[in-house]
């Protein structure tokens, strides 16, 4: 059997595919890609710009967090006055 024959027969590994968070393009999972989970570096930075604009959010309770804020201002100003 020949080098060729051997390499043809191997089992290969297979491809993890996913799409691109940003323009859903269909791409393979390769480690050395740089713009990873982006197919590239323009999508990369149009999704950076959405976040920075606050255009993409995390959703949560606003009153909940803003409760939150002013127990922990309030508790810095307590601790100023002693």
């Amino acid at each position: 059997m020949s080098e060729g024959d051997s390499k043809s027969k191997q089992k290969k590994t297979p491809s993890m595919m996913m799409r691109c968070p940003h323009c859903h393009t269909s791409l393979e999972w390769q480690s050395n890609n740089p713009y990873r989970p982006f197919c590239s570096q323009r999508r990369r930075d149009a999704d950076f710009c959405n976040w920075a604009n606050q255009e993409n959010v995390i959703s949560g309770n606003s009153t909940y967090d803003d409760l939150l804020s002013e127990d922990l201002i309030s508790d810095e100003t307590k601790d100023k006055n002693f």
